[in-house]
């Protein structure tokens, strides 16, 4: 079996949504990971509906699958990266995100998208982490109740840095969350380093929601285009494979932007040379 590659738009910030996908698309993918942002998708835009509907036609007649990704910086505040989030002290923080986060769903279920990625949120200093996980408990079951009413996948996404950020943490979270599934960044493995991302292909592969690769050093939180890190690529890609993932497996080049005319393409090359080496 051949894996199925996805580029994430968060790598294409300086195109029109329409042009993202053309170059995702023409450059080979199968699917395009859609993060709604302010610039492409906004989906607190007065025009949000009628763009969103528009996208979903233009993704069916591409023939790409779609995962929806939430990693906005400053979509819901503009001073403050990436708040508010699941365990913001402020309740009104927390609903905020989880519209948010509802509204994502409602998009996967207007694309058909095999999944929505999301992740829990740093909690503030001082802030008792007891407290800080029983928010992020209530706001998980609610998510995962919103997907099961909407046919989407819920997947929460462990980031270094946050308050889940190994699988591990994942597993001791998710525990009693129905439908809750695991959105394995292969990168941030090689960033905790408390697995190899072979392995936590491996070990998690009945968890799976969504899978995305990209290069990293160990310890460093930073994207790299393959090459550049510590990533090995077709470990990872042989892992999959063994697994048999029939997911979109998605590119993650979120620094990358200003050249993704050619990393766009470069990736993929690089993914389907590794994958043919397997064989």
């Amino acid at each position: 079996m051949s894996l199925r590659y996805a580029f994430n738009t968060n790598g294409c910030a300086h195109h029109r949504l329409d042009d993202a996908i053309g170059l995702v698309a023409d450059s080979g993918y199968d699917g395009i990971a859609l993060t709604l942002d302010v610039g492409l998708l906004d989906p607190f835009a007065d025009d949000y509906a009628a763009a969103l509907r528009r996208a979903a036609s233009i993704l069916s007649r591409r023939g790409l699958g779609v995962v929806i990704e939430t990693g906005a910086r400053f979509l819901l505040d503009p001073r403050a990266k990436h708040e508010p989030t699941l365990v913001t002290a402020a309740p009104e923080g927390r609903a905020r995100r989880i519209e948010f986060l509802t509204r994502a769903l409602e998009a996967g279920a207007e694309t058909g998208a095999e999944a929505m990625s999301f992740w829990a949120g740093i909690p503030a200093s001082g802030l008792d982490p007891a407290q800080a996980r029983g928010w992020l408990r209530a706001g998980l079951e609610e998510v995962a109740r919103r997907a099961e009413r909407l046919g989407v996948v819920a997947a929460l996404e462990p980031e270094p840095g946050m308050l889940i950020e190994t699988v591990a943490d994942f597993t001791a979270i998710a525990e009693g969350v129905p439908g809750l599934r695991l959105a394995l960044d292969l990168g941030h493995c090689l960033v905790t380093e408390d697995i190899e991302p072979d392995q936590a292909v491996l070990e998690y592969a009945d968890r799976l929601g969504t899978v995305t690769i990209e290069d990293m050093r160990r310890g460093v939180h930073e994207h790299l285009p393959f090459g550049a890190g510590d990533m090995d690529v077709a470990a990872a890609l042989g892992a999959l494979r063994r697994i048999g993932f029939e997911r979109l497996v998605c590119v993650e080049l979120s620094r990358d932007s200003h050249r993704a005319d050619r990393m766009v393409p470069e990736a993929i090359r690089v993914l389907r040379a590794a994958e043919a080496a397997l064989a």
